[in-house]
């Protein structure tokens, strides 16, 4: 999935908070989000309209934003509420961001894998020899 199909696929999820959303959904749409933001700088500088999209901009993708950190949290088996840590300086980022890079490992009681199941696959029967 490329970064443009991700950014659209989480604002689709405007506030969805429930579910999980794996560390390629969450990072896209971060870097998505701070690339969209640069653009929308240059716009309005370039425009000479104030801060106005810069704050039209936030406010449109402050749920989405919320939701899938929600979401990533919840696939690696922790609530929502560890979003909070955001509001302590330095020490609260850096394990927010730890919380964030960490892989998930398998379902859990936030619903199943985004991954898809890890369960191994049978073995192919051999092929038929020719006589």
């Amino acid at each position: 999935m490329n970064i443009v199909q991700n950014y659209i696929d989480v604002l689709k999820k405007y506030a969805v908070f429930t579910g999980r959303a794996t560390r390629a959904e969450y990072w896209y749409f971060f870097v998505a989000t701070i690339i969209a933001s640069i653009i929308v700088s240059i716009v309005q500088s370039i425009l000479g309209v104030g801060n106005l999209l810069g704050i039209v901009y936030s406010l449109a993708t402050l749920l989405p934003g919320f939701g899938v950190g929600i979401r990533r949290l919840h696939d690696t088996g922790r609530s929502g509420w560890w979003t909070l840590l955001a509001f302590i300086p330095i020490i609260g980022w850096i394990i927010l961001l730890i919380f964030l890079v960490t892989d998930s490992t398998g379902d859990n009681e936030y619903g199943p894998n985004p991954k898809g199941s890890a369960a191994p696959m049978s073995p192919m029967p051999a092929p038929a020899m020719p006589q």
